[in-house]
């Protein structure tokens, strides 16, 4: 049976004017998700697994100051139409820390970075190109979380580290002083051509000591990041396409994706900063110790 609407809101004890005002609210609540969701959709065709306070922090931007949506209502959004990232964890061994190389000590404990180019973090990652394996050669800056070097191979071998520290070294500022490398103590790093490169551009050398991938927190977050929100999705045929493909990412990476760890800001953006990261540092250097208690 239908009924009119002076019939429901009778039953309800609702006048017309109160009916039609809400309704006219559920159809600009629909008309504003929409536009959020249709945001998130415009975001995610370059960063597909994007999480979800980064994203909050884009879409909002976008969003004129009316339509404003809060962090609960956010997620909430997203679930309901299925738009969550799912994690996937899966995980392959790319460090061989038993071999008779030097191995050199942690230098980083107490370190809190006040500028780009205090402390890099290095770590190799892979990626699946058709039916094998590539390694991914990865060098950030700490303070900003910029990938400032990077090197695609088909083999783990100490050279390909170097041409991603090449990179790096590249970039680096005539009068550089009190820069330290920090690494696990995987037999690329520890490397006679390694050790010597970073001994010639007068770098700082620091390694874990227990082997606890927490020791190199950043560089293996870094890894994580590039690989479930991007590399995972991604079907890639040849070297060819996965050099192409890597560089694209690294690019939105470093350019376009906020970090919560350097104050929403993008990795090029933080790196162009001195002092004022100092404070998120401390927090997450007080989160690490907590978490290695």
């Amino acid at each position: 049976m239908n009924y009119s609407v002076d019939v429901l809101c009778g039953l309800f004890g609702k006048t017309r004017q109160a009916y039609y005002k809400k309704d006219n609210e559920v159809i600009k609540e629909l008309v504003n998700n929409d536009l959020i969701l249709t945001l998130v959709k415009e975001v995610r065709i370059k960063q597909k697994k994007l999480g979800g306070r980064k994203l909050l922090l884009k879409v909002i931007n976008k969003l004129p100051q009316s339509q404003y949506i809060g962090r609960d209502a956010f997620f909430n959004l997203l679930r309901e139409n299925n738009m969550l990232v799912r994690k996937r964890k899966t995980r392959v061994i790319t460090t061989d820390s038993y071999h008779w190389l030097h191995k050199y000590p942690n230098l980083i404990k107490e370190l809190v970075p006040i500028k780009p180019n205090i402390l890099w973090v290095s770590d190799i990652t892979y990626i699946w190109v058709g039916d094998e394996f590539m390694y991914l050669f990865l060098v950030t800056d700490a303070y900003s979380r910029k990938i400032i070097g990077w090197k695609l191979s088909e083999t783990m071998e100490a050279d390909n580290g170097l041409k991603a520290l090449y990179m790096a070294i590249s970039q680096l500022p005539a009068e550089n002083k009190d820069l330290i490398h920090h690494s696990d103590r995987g037999v690329q790093y520890c490397s006679s051509k390694y050790v010597k490169c970073l001994q010639k551009h007068d770098i700082q050398i620091s390694m874990t000591e227990s082997g606890d991938p927490r020791e190199n927190a950043i560089a293996e977050r870094v890894n994580g990041i590039l690989k479930v929100e991007w590399l995972y999705d991604m079907e890639l045929k040849d070297k060819e396409e996965a050099v192409k493909a890597v560089g694209s990412i690294i690019d939105i990476y470093n350019t376009e994706r906020p970090h919560l760890s350097v104050g929403m800001l993008t990795p090029d953006e933080a790196h162009q900063r001195t002092g004022e990261l100092k404070k998120y540092w401390k927090t997450y250097k007080r989160k690490m110790k907590g978490e290695l208690k």
